[in-house]
């Protein structure tokens, strides 16, 4: 134990943890130790007969490092670089980790104590005061106030609900894997550009398998290749495999599993006395309740689907020049690839030699944190992450002080779960002194050793969002760990990624990284005027496909009953179709069984937030248009008032303090086409 790197902190820059001495068996000696060692901590507290914000939160706040430390650095593997014993350790710590969250927070000597310190109204400086208010609140969510029968029954329901979570993500991984389609003849792969083909290859090489091309599935339904290939039956191939994650009844099947999550979720609720999971969930969210989300997506959902029609129709048009089969979901990306060109004279696949991975990280993403922001990066070679492809940069302010640590990990492997995201490894605060390492994981596909990573729009347009949540962890400036970047409210969180976004088109950021990998020419403006004539193309589909994952997601946790739902396929379509969204061409972004926002990922109830929190985002976008853009005073602004103050504060008063009043829904409707 006394060479467990996890028990002190790091003495590397930044405290970057020590990766090259981490290995796989320091993780359950530290989980055990760090675990007992956080409730003597508490014990102390509760020994102590005086009772004071400083023997109680702050002592609070600075217990369980040793835990914290090790679960930063295990869960960032286990999801960006896994293994059988990785499984092995999340699936024994699961369970564990929820019974001693629940042996904290539902002490009622420790619940009493707060209470107390609540009902004092001690004189505290605003974070301070806001930090009590949470962990007060905390403590009623986890359930502290309710009775000793009562308590016991929310432990039981959250130590299974970790596990069956665990399973759920690794069922998903495996089904995910076992479900590439592999591809014989090169043929077969005519559209693909040599880039993308190689990368085919490449995939089937890293699983052992020379003779034969790769399409590995990704973590939503439908696949990037599905917008170029020409061999329709191939598409077809590729959009089943998809559709039918988690659902074919081998051993990594997951409708037990999440119909096993919701009634739980649905029991939880109950002890709480409230009618559903998403009641339970939103009432401390900025929606505050089920009833305010539905009344935004219902004003949205009409149009998006008449709008996704209205795309099918122009689709069909081309179809019916082209071949005489019916629309189905493996067309619609192909077939909009050609309606665009049809009307905007427009081919985003021939974009791609103007997104290069290292130009577009370098000379777009962070040129725009530098010129809003004053932000500058320096790569850090000499120091080691946990996977040779995880790249560590130094990160300074303009004055050459330092912030701390981005690291970028961006290509796919076997051993990552899909999608992309945002992990903090050290979270920024002051009471510890700590400054921020963050990271970023994608899912690009891996070229030959040599050949350029050439991006897609829409894996340009990840690459800015998730560097979005990278700049809220990198900013942050409060006092507690608990405010620390991106520990705000739920549906709030993806609020400051998606404004991040707005810099892709910016002409002055444009210019600088959309540059043709081979001949040096920028990306042609008549490209880009059509790209912003186009904004509002297919946003019917990717809506109407949004939407319907939300209100999937919204129909599982208003169930105050799940054992009469036996066929999860049928209720998720009949969730849909109450909706107005049941339209085949377009199916619904994740279905239930691949779901893993909602089944693994900590958004149960809270899908929603991505579209609630783009209210903010378009609006906040008209802000920055309005006064002058990309200007080191409006990030100033926005970094001052909201970006450096993580939870600190509630999340719409800092959205106020930065716009000056509440958000409007207008500019949303006008961004996505559906005024």
């Amino acid at each position: 134990m006394s060479q467990n790197p996890f028990l002190t902190r790091s003495t590397l820059p930044y405290e970057i943890p020590p990766f090259s001495q981490i290995t796989e068996d320091h993780y359950l000696e530290a989980f055990y130790a760090g675990t007992a060692e956080q409730i003597s901590e508490v014990k102390a507290i509760l020994a102590n007969p005086e009772i004071t914000f400083e023997n109680t939160i702050v002592a609070l706040e600075k217990s369980g490092q040793t835990l914290d430390r090790m679960l930063n650095v295990f869960y960032n593997k286990s999801s960006s670089d896994t293994n059988d014993r990785i499984d092995e350790i999340k699936a024994e710590i699961a369970p564990k980790l929820a019974a001693h969250a629940d042996a904290i927070r539902l002490n009622p000597a420790l619940f009493a104590r707060i209470k107390k310190l609540v009902d004092l109204k001690p004189d505290l400086d605003s974070e301070s005061d806001w930090l009590l208010q949470r962990y007060y609140k905390d403590f009623l969510q986890a359930g502290a106030a309710l009775d000793e029968s009562a308590r016991e029954k929310v432990k039981k329901v959250n130590e299974e609900l970790s596990s069956l979570e665990t399973q759920f993500g690794k069922n998903l991984l495996s089904d995910t894997n076992d479900l590439a389609v592999f591809v014989d003849d090169i043929s077969e792969l005519d559209g693909l550009s040599e880039n993308q083909i190689a990368a085919c290859k490449a995939a089937a090489q890293a699983r052992g398998i020379e003779d034969k091309w790769m399409i590995g599935m990704v973590n939503f339904t439908g696949h990037p290749t599905l917008a170029s290939l020409k061999n329709r039956p191939l598409r077809e191939r590729i959009m089943k495999n998809s559709l039918t994650k988690g659902m074919r009844g081998n051993d990594f099947d997951t409708r037990k599993i999440l119909l096993r999550m919701a009634e739980l979720r649905a029991e939880r609720a109950k002890l709480f006395g409230l009618g559903s999971h998403a009641e339970y969930v939103l009432q401390e969210m900025t929606a505050a309740h089920p009833d305010r989300v539905h009344e935004m997506l219902r004003k949205i959902a009409p149009a998006a689907a008449t709008n996704a029609r209205r795309e099918a129709a122009d689709i069909e048009k081309v179809i019916t020049q082209n071949g005489k089969h019916e629309l189905a979901s493996w067309d619609w990306l192909f077939y909009t690839e050609k309606v665009r060109a049809e009307k905007y004279n427009l081919d985003t696949a021939a974009m791609r030699p103007y997104f290069e991975l290292e130009r577009v990280l370098h000379q777009g993403v962070f040129f725009a944190a530098e010129k809003l922001y004053g932000m500058k990066f320096k790569e850090r070679k000499d120091l080691i992450t946990y996977h040779p492809e995880a790249r560590a940069f130094e990160v300074f302010n303009e004055d050459g002080s330092s912030i701390g640590l981005y690291i970028g990990d961006y290509y796919t492997r076997d051993s990552k779960r899909g999608g992309a995201w945002m992990n903090s490894l050290v979270a920024q605060n002051h009471l510890l002194g700590q400054k921020p390492v963050v990271v970023n994981n994608m899912n690009i596909s891996k070229p030959p050793a040599g050949e350029p990573t050439l991006l897609t729009y829409d894996e340009t347009t990840t690459l800015f969002h998730e560097f979005g949540h990278a700049i809220h962890g990198l900013l942050s400036d409060v006092k507690y760990p608990r405010f620390s970047g991106t520990s705000v409210q739920r549906d709030f969180v993806e609020f400051p990624s998606q404004v991040n976004e707005m810099w892709i088109l910016w002409p002055e950021v444009l210019d600088n990284y959309a540059i043709h990998y081979q001949t040096g020419e920028r990306l042609p403006q008549a490209w880009v005027d059509k790209l912003n004539e186009s904004s509002t193309f297919n946003e019917g589909y990717a809506t109407t496909s949004y939407l319907a994952a939300a209100i999937l997601d919204l129909a599982w946790h208003s169930l105050a009953d799940v054992s009469e739902i036996r066929d999860v396929e049928e209720f998720e379509a009949k969730a849909i179709a109450d909706y107005g969204l049941d339209f085949p061409p377009v199916p619904t972004r994740y279905r239930s069984t691949y779901f893993s926002h909602i089944f693994a990922g900590g958004y149960s109830a809270g899908y929603y937030g991505y579209i609630w929190s783009e209210v903010l985002d378009a609006d906040t976008v008209e802000w920055f248009k309005n006064n002058g853009g990309l200007t080191r005073a409006n990030g100033d602004h926005f970094r001052n008032s909201l970006m450096s103050r993580g939870g600190s504060l509630d999340s719409m008063q800092m959205f106020r303090n930065f716009r000056g009043r509440d958000a409007d829904i207008e500019p949303l409707l006008r961004r996505r086409g559906l005024k």
